[in-house]
């Protein structure tokens, strides 16, 4: 079992950390959107970001045990990181938009469906695209 967990302890982390992530990117959608009467696409957008900004630095630190060797590196990957998840940003917007307001299916499901699509966009994104020179 402990090997099991060690070849696949990437994936794993990238997993739990993933259910992590959006779970505050859900949580913040409801709460400004059902709490605070904000409409959708703005809920959608506060969530997004601060759920960014988690999954930035457990990727970095936790998922992917990327090292920087300096101030420039880190920068250069936090761009890397927001640039990629701007990109699946907005193919969740668009994916919510369709579903919501074209397909008429809840804003519930429309979230969940949402979640899984961009979760696995961001995988690949971070290990092959912003992530790919950790240290060993």
């Amino acid at each position: 079992m402990k090997e099991l967990f060690h070849k696949y302890k990437e994936v794993i982390s990238y997993l739990v950390f993933g259910v992590a992530t959006t779970v505050v990117n859900i949580v913040v959608f409801f709460i400004c959107k059902d709490l605070f009467g904000i409409d959708y696409k703005i809920s959608n957008t506060i969530g997004w970001f601060l759920s960014v900004l988690f999954a930035f630095f457990t990727n970095k630190y936790f998922v992917f045990a990327s090292q920087h060797v300096d101030l420039r590196a880190f920068f250069k990957e936090m761009l890397l990181f927001y640039w990629y998840r701007i990109l699946s940003f907005v193919i969740d917007m668009a994916l919510m938009v369709l579903m919501i307001e074209w397909l008429h299916i809840s804003d519930f499901w429309a979230k969940m469906v949402t979640q899984v699509v961009v979760i696995v966009l961001n995988y690949f994104f971070s290990k092959f695209l912003i992530f790919k020179n950790k240290a060993s």
